[in-house]
């Protein structure tokens, strides 16, 4: 991974990143990491952030851990208070964790469709109540992001349940925007681009070569595009940013898309 450079704004930020575990989460712990950041790692795979702890992208910054079940509003408050505990409060906060099981809502049973919208949504919602409040205790600035997807505005079928809950997460991240603002405390989204390899919702390689005929600029998401997004708008060149959703996703949002390259045309003679 080549560093990224944003002066020294990161040296010493206080970050969470919850699903840090995750493929995104890792990426987005590397590039906060890069930064001089210190980084509370939260995922419910504490053998997983355990493994975290001998990355050696991560050897030269602090590091918290916490095991946190974000189903569970009893899990997301003591995370909560632990961070207060460590810190006082954060300076960023990444809402990154997130679930995706395929289901028709015609079949559906009430049990999963609150875990997804618990998971997606409500965790988000509850946590920054918690470290925002932490925030204006301490007087301090601070800046939230919210991972979307492409999903909160096109839909399929089988994925119902989670594009409700980022289309939610979409309104959410503008409404926390206005009522923090007043605080300095800047809220917005990055809606990444595709990425295979996650462990909690794995995809055959059929399903991962479909996906790639959708997205315009012919490759999935790498370890740079969304983390870069993340850096910018939690950084003083985008302190005029709040209310945001930034589409990092080669593309594949823009409109109808075949990958097929297109054919010369022929001239008809007169």
């Amino acid at each position: 991974m080549i560093p990224l450079h944003f002066e020294d704004q990161f040296i010493g930020k206080k970050v969470v990143i919850t699903g840090a575990a995750g493929i995104f989460g890792t990426w987005i712990a590397h590039s906060f990491a890069s930064q001089g950041a210190k980084l509370c790692l939260s995922d419910i795979r504490g053998n997983e952030l355990r493994v975290m702890g001998e990355d050696p992208l991560l050897s030269n910054t602090e590091l918290l851990f916490h095991t946190t079940d974000l189903s569970q509003e009893a899990s997301i408050v003591e995370l909560a208070e632990f961070i207060e505990k460590e810190w006082s409060s954060a300076d960023i906060l990444i809402n990154n964790a997130g679930i995706y099981q395929r289901h028709q809502l015609m079949e559906m049973n009430v049990m999963d469709w609150n875990n997804s919208i618990g998971v997606n949504v409500t965790a988000p919602f509850l946590l920054t109540q918690l470290l925002a409040k932490q925030m204006i205790k301490d007087n301090k600035p601070g800046s939230i992001i919210n991972i979307s997807s492409g999903a909160a505005i096109s839909n399929q079928i089988g994925g119902g349940h989670y594009s409700t809950g980022k289309a939610a997460l979409s309104m959410l991240t503008r409404s926390y925007a206005l009522e923090l603002a007043p605080y300095q405390i800047r809220v917005n989204a990055v809606a990444p681009g595709f990425a295979p390899g996650s462990e909690v919702s794995e995809l055959s390689e059929d399903y991962v070569q479909n996906m790639l005929t959708q997205i315009p600029l012919g490759r999935t998401s790498g370890p740079q595009d969304a983390p870069t997004a993340i850096l910018y708008l939690c950084s003083d060149y985008a302190s005029f940013i709040t209310g945001s959703t930034l589409t990092v996703d080669g593309g594949r949002t823009a409109g109808t898309f075949k990958s097929a390259k297109p054919q010369p045309q022929v001239g008809k003679q007169a």
